[in-house]
């Protein structure tokens, strides 16, 4: 009979087979197998953080790898090897003084319970990048978009693999780093205060835009970049905009967060939306009939927590009702969200791009998507220019509304309608300027604005 040790090893073989080589140097390189009795195989793993992600993840492939191994009935435990007490915290660190009274990371917050989408993308392969090799792929790595889109999802999703690698990481906000530094200052204590946060490995600090406008603490978040980034360790960043849009912001903080890499997440399209839905469910051991989340996917747009919200009001109901979560259940349950996407449907910029959709032949959903087709494009471009001229909105704000573009998209694309409008018949032998194409882009504008302007008075909506 194998030892433990031996079993584990053939098993480790195979698994490296079907498991991509990042994911098995983070998660199980430094596993072993140290007890194989009962036909239970215990695995030594170096922290709970690796044992959680295991249970909640890996057990059906470890289980089922085992035992085409052995053609045994074969369980797994988990055991952490440490005589140290594990920190529950958001900090590890080694043997450092940074400690925190912040939560540990989020169990539910992994890379694999992050649904990719058209809006997330470029977010999620970034983090991914940065937390398989960190200080190295970005840096730093400011994730932008509006509240309840994944941003911290992400950011503890990086603290996982940080954490399980044994590095230094701590998971702030950026009104926790203010009170921080506040009290630090205020009990003769900012020597430690730097030591904690200058001695990291990585800094993943959610919600930057609060420090904005409070001087000191602007400053002492400066040294610490500096000091980090010198030094070639990981910084993550997070905000509700991106660095050009943060107001009261110091210019050389804001020149350091674009060094690396900014990437948007913007809102989920209707296809991203049905795939988390199914996700939670299953996550929360539900059948949900696939009309019931159609439901909800269509109801719930604002952001990924509404989502979730909509999918545990109707489950709520089924259980109170004993009932099956049917159409008509789902309908009552999430009245309110409805009536609140009536509201929101009413608001300027929803009219602006719903009126553009249309006028254009397409969908919300398609303007907010990354399809490139002409059509679409020309449209997309025409609402970035009426939200931008007639909604008064910034171009971060525009760029965030039509899934998550960046400011220079958005400024490129009402420099182009800006043109067309103003683009008069071609003199002389001119013939580089499609002024059939301008008239049309004139046309539709003109006809889009007199319908936005119906629909804000309340006289057309349909």
């Amino acid at each position: 009979m194998r030892s433990a040790q031996e079993l584990w090893e053939v098993a480790l073989g195979e698994i490296q087979l079907q498991v991509n080589k990042p994911n098995y140097r983070t998660w199980f390189r430094e596993t072993k197998g140290i007890s194989f009795k009962n036909n239970q195989l215990v695995i030594s793993v170096p922290n709970i953080f690796i044992a959680e992600y295991f249970d909640t993840n890996q057990r059906s492939l470890i289980e089922k790898t085992l035992i085409g191994l052995t053609t045994r009935n074969i369980s797994v435990r988990f055991q952490v090897n440490s005589v140290q007490p594990v920190s529950l915290t958001g900090c590890t660190s080694r043997e450092t003084s940074a400690t925190t009274t912040s939560p540990r990371f989020n169990p539910r917050y992994t890379f694999d319970s992050f649904i990719v989408g058209s809006s997330n993308r470029l977010a999620h392969a970034s983090a991914l990048g940065v937390a398989q090799n960190p200080g190295q792929s970005y840096n730093p790595l400011f994730i932008y978009g509006g509240a309840g889109l994944g941003k911290t999802h992400l950011l503890q999703a990086i603290g996982h693999i940080a954490q399980a690698r044994g590095l230094a990481v701590l998971y702030v906000s950026g009104e926790q780093f203010t009170n921080e530094h506040i009290n630090a200052l205020r009990g003769q204590k900012a020597d430690e205060f730097r030591h904690k946060y200058r001695s990291l490995d990585m800094l993943l600090i959610d919600d930057i835009h609060f420090i904005s406008g409070k001087e000191h603490t602007v400053e002492s978040f400066f040294y610490t970049f500096n000091t980090l980034h010198t030094a070639g360790h990981q910084i993550v960043i997070a905000s509700n905009r991106p660095p050009k849009s943060i107001p009261l912001l110091e210019d050389s903080l804001r020149s350091r967060f674009e060094w690396g890499l900014t990437a948007a997440i913007g809102l989920p399209d209707l296809e991203t939306r049905l795939e988390i839905l199914q996700a939670k469910a299953k996550q929360a051991g539900a059948t949900i009939l696939p009309d019931v989340l159609a439901l909800i996917a269509r109801q719930a747009k604002r952001n990924v927590r509404e989502l979730e919200g909509g999918l545990n009001r109707v489950m709520a109901y089924a259980r109170l009702l004993r009932t099956e979560a049917t159409l008509d259940l789902a309908s009552y349950a999430l009245k309110d969200i409805a009536s609140k996407e009536a509201e929101d449907n009413h608001s300027t910029p929803t009219i602006i791009i719903t009126t553009v959709a249309e006028n254009f032949q397409r969908t919300s959903e398609d303007l907010l998507s990354r399809k490139e087709d002409k059509e679409t494009t020309l449209a997309r471009q025409v609402a970035m220019y009426l939200l931008k001229q007639q909604n008064g909105c910034s171009l971060a704000d525009v760029g965030i509304a039509l899934g998550g573009r960046s400011p220079r998209v958005v400024s490129y694309a009402c420099r182009k309608v800006a043109l067309s409008l103003n683009m008069k018949k071609p003199t002389g032998d001119d013939k580089s300027v499609d002024i059939e194409a301008c008239r049309l882009v004139k046309r539709k504008v003109r006809q889009i604005q007199k319908t936005i302007n119906l629909r804000l008075q309340g006289k057309v909506f349909r």
